[in-house]
């Protein structure tokens, strides 16, 4: 079997119970989803101020930095592991996107992701693949509100189904490729 191309998937989110099931959360979600698949537990890295787990050839992590200082673990991690950005799949929320839809992509900008933009800055690329997860718009000018509340109860079937494709979009990436993941997960439209 073909070495997978993806070495690492950083769910990115903010520790602590009060963050927990918030809409900026559910790359964290994803994560948490994977690592129980795979019947892995996290164990908290004081070294990458991070919780990891591994599942199989593929590293999980979780910054525990908070959103905006996610790419300074992630970035320890993968020169320890030497891991090429190309390598690392950021999972993460995206209000641009209707609650839901799934958008996979090799590269880019951040969008205004603090989360993101912290990594692409440590990385000093954006080549870095990510899966963003859409989480519905947010009102103007109360996008950290929005972000930071969770989600509302007759949208929870609609975010549990999410996560669902999200994990089985990670899984085809690291089993295929991102190319072949963006083919179908892309496509795909929201619940």
């Amino acid at each position: 079997m073909e070495e997978s191309s993806i070495r690492l998937v950083a769910g990115l989110g903010n520790p602590g119970p009060e963050y927990a099931a918030t809409r900026h959360n559910i790359g964290f979600m994803v994560a948490d989803q994977l690592a129980a698949q795979f019947g892995s537990t996290w164990e908290k890295s004081t070294k990458w101020d991070a919780l990891m787990a591994k599942c199989a050839d593929v590293f999980l992590a979780k910054p525990m930095s908070y959103m905006n200082r996610s790419g300074y673990p992630l970035l320890k991690i993968a020169q320890f592991y030497k891991i090429q950005p190309p390598e690392i799949l950021v999972v993460l929320d995206d209000t641009a996107l209707p609650l839901g839809r799934l958008r996979l992509r090799a590269s880019g900008g951040s969008g205004g992701h603090n989360g993101l933009e912290s990594v692409i800055m440590q990385f000093g690329t954006e080549e870095i693949p990510r899966l963003r997860i859409g989480i519905g718009e947010a009102p103007p000018a109360k996008s950290i509100d929005y972000v930071l509340n969770r989600f509302f109860e007759e949208e929870k079937p609609i975010v549990r189904s999410t996560i669902d494709r999200a994990v089985e979009a990670v899984k085809c990436a690291i089993d295929n490729d991102l190319i072949s993941a963006m083919n179908i997960f892309n496509k795909t439209e929201e619940p």
